[in-house]
């Protein structure tokens, strides 16, 4: 009888061992998840992120970020540096314009009372304008006929592409509850304060459509909504930074043997020139051809009747060329496209070496006297503020919301520095840069007149832009240059994708 007691001990323990060891349990407490008797905790067993509608995984890595070609503007804005990149997703196309169009009959639809929400976010059709050349058919057809549909939106500012982002994560991530039997399906049920947005539903004060079918383990609840810890909706959508869009736009993931890069590319694609070569491997019908929408030389952006080389006048449809080692296409050429970065001309050399970007200005939510989220505006978001120096305070990593000008436009960094009470105004890169029209001064320009006399478009509304266009050449197909334009400024040959944030795992497929 002792012997078979010593016995089932022996199983007893083996058991509570292997309990322990288990996901059900946790290893700080051994209180049971998803447990209502021990408290309700849970344990969310998570996969790997899904990839939302349009994107392309992009397998991040270090690389060396800057122009890898003779620098024929001599802007020295883009000197090369190593740095490294997160895995992250892009959009396999720019958005086309009925991708735009889309956006806009939502706008018009759910805000029918603020006619302004879709006024702002009309693109601007007058940038096809020529002061000595006829492209008045295309303000009239471009954006709006179907034989342009497929081409990408142009005429569209950095403000008004940042909106379509949260507008696409917002309708993506509605879609998902939907079909996940979260929410009910509503598309006609939608006003301008009670439409679904991803932040509002996160903070209790999105009661539209919502389905609440989940069961709450927290034995105080029988049912409850979906929360972040889920898993189930998507990070942003939102511009890619520079550095992810130059990753991207590379591809050198067609160049790695055993993490060695043997060919380090100027363009998108291996070798040094841009036509179609008989190594590219698309067959011999294609090799002479042009591998982007560019001006081939002067006066040339289409080829000769009978024989056209890339035959598209203007942009082309989005996939109608080749597409890189990520498959991505367009990614020189058809049209320059934003990125989220503020420009300076040394960022490649001021920024981080792990996922550089300039252009922070740290956010917190709006909230109330007794710390609740206030309530939605009008249109049915969340309110959002900049963090305030005092709420900065003491931290190591940052001091004030915005950080546009760190190292490159604060006081430190200006001929103010010995000026004490310049110190008080950090945001100000007119110090530096001069920035204004010609003939203005301020206590800057008086006190330095005659040491400096520059004249710049550079400030915090400049943001850049890469890729090449339609009317450019070759040069500007390198992923490393840069050019920049003030943020509600749009043209005729710029328009951008959406990237979002990678979570967990860098590797696609791992647990």
């Amino acid at each position: 009888m002792k012997k078979k007691n010593v016995f089932f001990t022996g199983i007893i323990l083996i058991l509570l061992l292997f309990t322990s060891c288990s996901k059900d349990t946790s290893n700080s407490t051994g209180w049971a998840y998803n447990d209502p008797k021990d408290g309700g905790f849970e344990y969310v067993y998570y996969d790997e992120q899904e990839t939302g509608p349009g994107l392309v995984f992009i397998e991040g890595g270090t690389f060396s970020m800057g122009l890898h070609d003779q620098d024929v503007m001599y802007d020295w804005n883009a000197i090369p540096r190593r740095v490294t990149v997160s895995s992250f997703y892009m959009d396999e196309t720019e958005v086309r314009n009925v991708d735009y169009r889309e956006y806009l009959y939502w706008l018009h639809r759910i805000y029918i009372d603020y006619p302004e929400v879709y006024k702002k976010a009309l693109p601007d059709t007058l940038v096809w304008r020529k002061r000595l050349g006829y492209n008045e058919p295309y303000t009239e057809y471009y954006l709006r006929h179907p034989a342009y549909q497929n081409y990408p939106v142009v005429g569209v500012n950095w403000l008004q592409a940042n909106d379509y982002c949260a507008w696409r994560t917002d309708r993506v991530n509605e879609m998902i509850m939907i079909r996940d039997g979260y929410m009910n399906w509503n598309p006609t049920g939608q006003t301008a304060d009670d439409n679904f947005n991803t932040d509002a539903y996160f903070a209790g004060q999105y009661e539209g459509a919502v389905r609440q079918q989940l069961d709450d383990y927290d034995p105080n609840n029988d049912f409850r909504k979906v929360r972040m810890e889920d898993g189930v909706m998507l990070p942003r959508y939102r511009l890619p930074t520079e550095a992810e869009w130059e990753f991207a736009a590379l591809g050198l993931i067609g160049e790695v043997v055993s993490e060695r890069v043997h060919n380090q590319r100027i363009y998108p694609w291996t070798g040094h020139y841009i036509r179609m070569d008989d190594k590219s491997g698309y067959g011999s019908k294609d090799v002479g051809q042009i591998r982007a929408n560019i001006v081939r030389g002067r006066g040339d952006y289409m080829g000769t009747a009978g024989s056209l080389n890339e035959a598209h006048d203007i942009t082309s449809p989005v996939d109608a060329m080749w597409p890189n080692d990520y498959g991505l296409y367009a990614m020189a050429g058809n049209v320059n496209e934003w990125v989220m970065d503020v420009y300076r001309n040394l960022t490649t050399q001021d920024a981080n070496e792990f996922r550089p970007f300039r252009g922070n200005v740290y956010k917190t939510q709006v909230r109330d006297e007794e710390g609740a989220i206030a309530e939605k505006d009008s249109l049915g978001h969340i309110q959002w503020r900049d963090v305030t120096d005092e709420e900065a305070f003491n931290r190591y990593n940052y001091n004030t919301a915005d950080n546009i000008n760190y190292l490159d436009g604060d006081w430190q960094s200006s001929l103010d520095y010995a000026d004490e009470s310049a110190s008080k105004d950090n945001t100000n890169s007119n110090r530096v840069y001069d920035t204004g029209k010609k003939g203005t001064e301020g206590t800057w320009q008086k006190k330095y007149r005659g040491k400096l006399n520059a004249q710049t478009m550079i400030d915090n509304r400049a943001r850049v832009y890469k890729g090449g266009g339609w009317h450019d050449r070759a040069y500007w197909m390198s992923p490393g240059t840069r050019r920049f334009l003030d943020q509600e400024q749009s043209r005729d040959d710029l328009g951008f994708r959406c990237a979002m944030f990678r979570v967990g795992s860098q590797v696609q497929g791992a647990q």
